[in-house]
């Protein structure tokens, strides 16, 4: 299984809307300059997000995209899920040999964890830590 484009940005996406989060909405112009991703692509992505009932729209002048539920509630898996598809290191294992599907469906079953059970609020959480380990490192 191999992260595409699609799956990176839309988590970033989603990580900008939850840094926002309860302060109204973030534009994808706002988005893309501060990720350096195209507002195109942004755009694309926001799609399936919006029929995944994962993000909303704002309308008018100081529009733009919010979370439709809090960071917390929103886990990784789903959004690599809704903008990848299904979470599979092997596809057609059926002929392998018994040995092999278990190795497979572990790993796979192992990654579906991960994802699973990390919310977008684990991650800003995780990016918080990183950013005061680093300013302490170069103390």
């Amino acid at each position: 299984m191999k992260i595409t484009t699609r799956g990176r940005y839309g988590l970033t996406f989603m990580l900008e809307l939850a840094r926002n989060h309860g302060n109204g909405p973030l534009s994808l112009k706002t988005i893309a300059k501060q990720n350096n991703i195209s507002d195109a692509y942004l755009e694309q992505l926001a799609t399936p997000l919006r029929e995944a009932s994962l993000i909303k729209s704002v309308s008018g002048a100081y529009g733009g995209y919010t979370l439709k539920r809090h960071p917390k509630e929103v886990k990784a898996g789903v959004v690599i899920r809704d903008l990848e598809g299904p979470i599979t290191l092997v596809e057609n294992i059926d002929n392998e040999d018994k040995a092999k599907q278990t190795l497979w469906l572990k790993m796979t079953n192992a990654i579906r964890q991960v994802l699973d059970t990390t919310s977008l609020d684990d991650l800003l959480a995780q990016t918080n830590e990183n950013t005061q380990e680093a300013y302490m490192f170069y103390i």
